[in-house]
């Protein structure tokens, strides 16, 4: 514990998104003290910039049941994506497979508040964290807050970093010495605003994720329907481009659609979203970073629910295996990372090496290929599970792509690098030992991604 603590807990959690209190969830329900520290009041807890989409919520882990997350359901009727490209005139309809729904995003952060308070978790609001505490051999020992004027030292055994991307913790946390990813830079983020918007009349696709290009490399526009009647209205791009007027961009976009003449705007928000590979590692002596704080987002549409709050239950669990083994060192905590790995960061490792080529393609080429595609039936054939097309439908592709073949031939070859890095996420490391050499394999096979797809390194 941090030497002269006014206080002591088995963990603490700071922030009360997603990833903490599932995070808090865990330990609580395994009979620890956990504390969560959230530096906005107790009505404004969970209240944040999001594009309020939720897949697969039937799937989520114990720690919250399901229950609790119902209520701020507020449109459980979408079930699959519109792609609008006006420059081409088209609009593809892909279906989802899943369950889909949209969330009230305020309602849905003071749901799994509930819930994890009912598991046992405490809260204490308005409470800033200024610093993290280490002992002489580097172990995180607990953090330093201030709230209504008064500073607090609060021990831990372990402190689990659930504060967002913007997180300040990893600034304080010295990690020389340790294995966690300190490879992190703004330019690898999105920058994201959205605005909650009443429209007089339902609108026609209330059904469906509206998705737009913004004309920008790796941004687009989104309308994600709470109601019929009330629209989660977005925009983002990646920091490392040029800067985009966002709030300017939405605005235009919403005034030449005919659905939102005579429309209010109820809330408005901006974020920076993680849209970067996960974190190599997110163990620190003591220490382990979630969510956002450890960029848990799927790269290509900065979607993170799903993938915080697995991260926060996995964190939850092996806290708990530390404290009950006496050791909170790093190899002690490698399996969290491990786990992470195999459910989701591989994927989303692999998935943003699109990210990467989104940013070496012209936008209106990438848009006319998609255009130009059968989505339809080619959906169909891929969510049926299978890569057989049929003669006709390959037949079909060929003649509509014509002029687009060499951006399919980059698509290609950077599909067999994604498939191959993939593959080697899927081999992570089962302790520290291998991490080194596993990074350098890693490093091998992204230099080859950058030379074939023309894009500026990310990391």
């Amino acid at each position: 514990m941090a030497t002269g603590a006014d206080e002591t807990w088995d963990v603490v959690v700071v922030g009360a998104g997603t990833a903490g209190n599932y995070a808090a969830a865990t330990i609580a329900n395994a009979g620890y003290d956990v504390l969560v520290l959230e530096r906005k009041s107790e009505t404004e807890a969970g209240h944040i910039a999001c594009g309020d989409a939720l897949k697969g919520a039937t799937d989520f882990p114990e720690a919250i049941p399901r229950s609790y997350i119902e209520p701020a359901m507020t449109n459980t009727e979408v079930d699959h994506g519109r792609f609008e490209i006006p420059e081409h005139d088209t609009v593809l309809e892909i279906p989802v497979p899943g369950e889909l729904a949209v969330v009230d995003r305020w309602k849905y952060g003071q749901c799994i508040i509930d819930g994890a308070t009912d598991a046992g978790a405490a809260f204490r609001y308005d409470t800033v964290v200024q610093g993290v505490e280490q002992d002489d051999d580097g172990t995180v020992t607990g953090v330093i807050t201030r709230r209504n004027g008064d500073a607090r030292h609060i021990g831990a055994d372990v402190v689990i970093d659930a504060a967002g991307a913007l997180s300040i913790l990893q600034d304080d946390v010295d990690f020389d010495g340790t294995t966690f990813d300190t490879n992190v830079s703004y330019d690898q983020f999105c920058s994201a605003y959205r605005e909650i918007v009443e429209v007089t009349e339902e609108v026609p696709w209330k059904d469906a994720l509206v998705f737009k290009p913004t004309q920008r490399a790796a941004g687009y526009l989104w309308y994600f329907p709470r109601t019929g009647t009330e629209i989660n209205a977005g925009l983002g791009f990646q920091m490392n481009e040029e800067p985009m007027e966002l709030v300017e961009v939405l605005k235009r976009d919403l005034r030449e659609r005919e659905e939102f003449a005579g429309a209010t705007v109820k809330d408005k928000r901006g974020a920076a979203l993680p849209t970067r590979r996960p974190y190599d590692s997110a163990v620190a002596p003591g220490f382990l970073a979630v969510g956002d704080a450890a960029a848990h987002v799927n790269p290509t549409t900065g979607g993170g629910i799903a993938g915080a709050a697995y991260s926060g239950a996995y964190a939850g669990e092996q806290a708990i295996r530390a404290i009950e083994a006496g050791t909170v060192a790093e190899d002690a905590l490698w399996t969290y990372n491990e786990r992470v790995m195999d459910h989701f960061g591989a994927r989303y490792a692999a998935l943003d090496v699109y990210n990467i080529l989104s940013t070496a393609v012209d936008v209106d080429d990438l848009m006319g290929l998609l255009a130009a595609l059968p989505g339809q039936k080619l959906a169909e054939a891929l969510y049926g599970g299978t890569t057989d097309l049929g003669w006709g439908l390959k037949a079909r592709i060929a003649v509509d792509s014509f002029g687009y073949w060499r951006l399919i031939g980059r698509l290609y070859k950077t599909k067999q690098l994604a498939d191959e890095l993939l593959a080697h996420y899927e081999r992570y490391p089962a302790s520290p030992d291998g991490f080194a050499d596993w990074q350098a394999e890693r490093d091998r096979i992204m230099d080859r991604i950058y030379d074939r797809t023309g894009a500026e390194p990310k990391y």
